[in-house]
């Protein structure tokens, strides 16, 4: 078994897609009654968007500096949302079918962008046709162990079967049966094989045996050994990095410590770097496979949970831009979309750049290009400057390089002194491009304003 995440992950910006609200590039597969785009999300309406607009916008992906698409569910499914898989072996038609997406995984690959999907193996939709057979013949069905029945026949109002998080429409499989095991890892390697997709993430992976993950490991690495593996998870992570099920996790307690630090301001700086050095210690070697995000399908969107205030929104992507592992954007956030919780976080994508908030558009390209021409900044060398009531300060290295971060949610700081020994005497911000000179005391930062980001990079 292959215990090594992919090298291509360290170097890896990662972009969200929920395919739904990204782009409608076929207005001949939409759905019925398809809204306006921009019309107000809910829980059950839709606007069109599919693996077709996502082909057509490859150029602004590979243009921003993507290198890695993860997209929601795209199975067939009868939710916007697509977690209620109905057909595990074919895309849902409103977002067109496998040619196609043969196409948006060669096109994506030849502009250098991995395409990883979601895999929803612990629970199905009500119109998953094991299921439909189970509520059709009862005890006759063949497929009844395929799910977890308290009592036949099925009753849904309200469901007499486990079911994930309550919904009746979605239930739950039932992992320990060997025939459902096969029939879903038979699927992963489908997808890889027929589509060439470069990995799978993981849904609530913790309501799943772990034993399941394991094999599910062996044959995707089997298929691929460059497949990428990430789980979603919340809480523990310890459990998934120990090289036989996940390759990375999806690092919401980073995301935590940023906001509470950055953002909501609840955090000092002395326990910002407390929370970020116990999560390297407890990644280790596997840090660089972390997939950081600061927004999600799942979450309250990062402009919304600032309050409207792009510095603070600058501060927290400098932060998770700057950290080890590799970086998510969730679309739209680049553009400065807001929303709050779901289905609000999952409005349609602004295509009309007059709307976008140029000053985050632009910082996000910066980040990603200082990631691409710095290795520090793809590396786990890291290493704590100034940890002084609201100012933290650190250094990036590998090699030669370097880059040193310098974050600031709080008021005004004057004469601030980072003590580090390089040789490099002359700093300059990628942000201001104000210099910074090193002398007998360190390297001087006279004024550092309030709610402000540095990321510095030697000159000499």
């Amino acid at each position: 078994m292959n215990l090594m995440a992919p090298n291509w992950i360290q170097d890896a910006v990662f972009y969200q897609i929920f395919p739904e609200r990204f782009d409608n590039g076929d207005q001949s597969n939409d759905p019925t009654g398809v809204r306006s785009w921009g019309d107000t999300p809910t829980y059950e309406n839709y606007f069109g968007g599919d693996l077709q607009g996502i082909l057509n916008r490859l150029p602004y992906l590979q243009e921003l500096g993507i290198t890695a698409l993860y997209l929601t569910p795209i199975f067939k499914a009868h939710t916007n949302h697509k977690y209620d898989t109905c057909d595990y072996l074919q895309v849902d038609p409103s977002f067109g079918d496998l040619p196609l997406l043969r196409k948006l995984v060669t096109e994506a690959h030849n502009r250098g962008i991995r395409v990883v999907l979601d895999a929803v193996f612990n629970h199905c939709g009500d119109g998953f046709w094991a299921f439909e057979d189970l509520c059709r013949k009862g005890n006759a069905s063949a497929y009844k162990d395929w799910f977890l029945p308290q009592s036949l026949p099925i009753r849904q109002d309200p469901p007499n079967y486990q079911t994930c998080g309550g919904a009746a429409y979605l239930p739950k499989l039932n992992l320990a049966n060997l025939d459902l095991r096969r029939y879903l890892l038979d699927v992963a390697v489908y997808w890889m094989r027929e589509a060439g997709i470069d990995g799978w993430r993981l849904d609530v992976p913790w309501k799943v045996p772990m034993d399941f993950w394991g094999e599910f490991r062996q044959v995707v690495k089997e298929a691929n050994s460059e497949a990428f593996i990430v789980g979603e998870v919340w809480r523990d992570p310890l459990p998934w990095l120990s090289g036989d099920t996940c390759d990375g996790i999806m690092n919401y307690l980073l995301r935590e410590a940023i906001l509470d630090f950055c953002v909501r301001d609840t955090m000092d700086a002395e326990d910002f770097d407390h929370f970020t050095t116990r999560l390297r210690q407890d990644y280790g070697a596997a840090g660089s496979s972390q997939l950081n995000l600061l927004g999600s399908h799942d979450t309250p969107r990062l402009l919304t949970l600032c309050q409207g205030d792009v510095s603070r929104v600058i501060l927290a992507l400098t932060a998770q831009f700057t950290a080890p592992g590799a970086p998510m954007i969730y679309y739209g956030d680049e553009i400065g979309m807001a929303g709050g919780n779901d289905p609000d976080c999952r409005r349609c994508m602004d295509w009309d750049s007059t709307h976008w908030d140029q000053r985050i558009h632009q910082t996000i390209r910066n980040l990603i290009q200082a990631r691409r021409e710095h290795p520090a900044l793809r590396s786990l060398g890291y290493e704590s400057l100034l940890v002084f009531n609201g100012v933290y300060a650190f250094r990036r290295f590998q090699g030669q390089d370097e880059v040193i971060v310098v974050l600031n949610p709080r008021h005004a700081q004057r004469e601030i002194q980072l003590p580090i020994h390089s040789e490099k005497r002359l700093w300059r911000d990628l942000f201001s491009d104000v210099r910074y000179r090193v002398g007998t005391g360190g390297l001087s930062i006279p004024i550092l304003p309030e709610k402000n980001a540095l990321l510095l990079f030697p000159e000499e």
